[in-house]
């Protein structure tokens, strides 16, 4: 079924190109392919056969780029149904997972809440269960899946499959790459969360185009994730770009990670109900809670929320200022409060960022659990590369 079941699809320079191409802005002609990529259209037409005889492009029926204009092109196209792809979020109480095609469009999902054993066995587990529920799914996708992504929070070392430290399940070096690959026998990725949302979006999303581009989540974390000359940055020790543990404020609040001041120490929504609660004298407050006094004008609590905007808007500017990406898009459960914090967020970016460096728009959009799914699954796509 596939033409070597462990390793990448594509390994020459101009396969690479091509692929990549058409899986984001395809379908596209051997012209336009040859314009963008700076290949002759020999190398185009080499290039593309073997992808074509592996079933992963095709032609579409010839059609004429103007009356007139000449030989009908026909141009090169993704066969979608090539290959799926599983991915799997594990978030603080719930895993979610998704079956995607080669473009990673939508196939199937599933989603449950964690039960009270949240121990990486038991995670594991249920990762299996749902790998299977979605392989019976659509008839071809068990003969045609050979990839799972898992995406998670915290400090991951994706080229070993260990999540170093997690938070939100309570982990701390679990192989879990190898426990889910032994049961599964899939090729299994573990990536965080945010770095696999960011590939995602910059891949299928708002980033397409971009050479430099961000993307910032925010909610019961603050995570950001940056590509830089069109490549995802991990960092030699695979936790660049960690927005979130900024430190804003050398007199802040201490945050989990052990240091204090950082941007997640005042905006995560734990960090803001527990400066809500502090502010108004009532520790029974949920965050629903926290919001609605907010909503309702009450001063330590909108205060708390401007403070948290704040610290984002800063640690925004930041990144702005050192990697200067085209455009940031800001998302995560946290949008569900911008009423709150946007303005104090844009305030504080324009306050910070350097001279034209504020020029960088920031791009709202809601993602929903499924969608950090799918990135976990676009893992898997990535895979296909060197």
């Amino acid at each position: 079924m596939f033409p070597n079941h462990g390793q990448p699809l594509v390994t020459a320079p101009a396969e690479t190109a091509i692929l990549s191409l058409l899986l984001a802005e395809g379908p596209l002609s051997r012209v336009e392919l040859a314009r963008r990529t700076g290949l002759s259209s020999t190398a185009i037409t080499k290039a593309a056969r073997p992808l074509i005889d592996d079933g992963y492009l095709h032609e579409l029926p010839p059609e004429r780029t103007a009356p007139g204009a000449g030989r009908p092109v026909n141009p090169l196209a993704v066969t979608v149904e090539r290959e799926f792809f599983i991915g799997v979020k594990i978030s603080a109480d719930a895993l979610y997972a998704v079956a995607c095609d080669l473009r990673a469009g939508l196939r199937a999902t599933a989603g449950r809440s964690l039960g009270p054993d949240r121990s990486p066995a038991a995670v594991c587990a249920l990762i299996c269960e749902f790998v299977e529920l979605l392989l019976d799914a659509e008839p071809a996708f068990r003969e045609r899946t050979r990839h799972l992504g898992i995406a998670v929070s915290g400090d991951v070392d994706r080229a070993a499959g260990e999540v170093r430290y997690s938070v939100l399940p309570g982990w701390q070096d679990v192989p879990l790459a190898a426990m889910v690959a032994e049961r599964t026998g899939l090729n299994v990725i573990v990536e965080n969360d945010v770095k696999a949302l960011t590939t995602t979006e910059h891949w299928f999303g708002e980033g397409i185009g971009t050479e430099y581009f961000a993307l910032v989540t925010i909610g019961a974390g603050i995570g950001s994730g940056l590509v830089v000359d069109g490549r995802l940055i991990t960092g030699a020790y695979g936790v660049a770009g960690e927005m979130g543990h900024i430190s804003i404020d050398p007199a802040g609040p201490r945050c989990h990670c052990g240091q204090t001041g950082c941007v997640e120490a005042f905006a995560s929504s734990d960090a803001i109900l527990a400066a809500v609660r502090e502010g108004t004298g009532r520790p029974d407050l949920d965050f629903d809670g926290a919001v609605l006094l907010a909503r309702g004008g009450d001063p330590a609590a909108r205060e708390a929320f401007a403070r948290a905007g704040r610290a984002i808007g800063t640690g925004i500017a930041t990144l702005v200022n050192l990697f200067g990406p085209e455009r940031v898009v800001v998302t995560g459960e946290g949008l569900d409060t911008y009423d709150l914090l946007g303005t104090h967020i844009k305030d504080a970016y324009a306050a910070h960022a350097f001279k034209a460096a504020a020029n960088c728009p920031l791009t709202l959009r809601p993602l929903p659990w499924e969608e950090w799914a799918r990135g976990a699954a676009v893992l898997g796509i990535q895979a296909l590369f060197p």
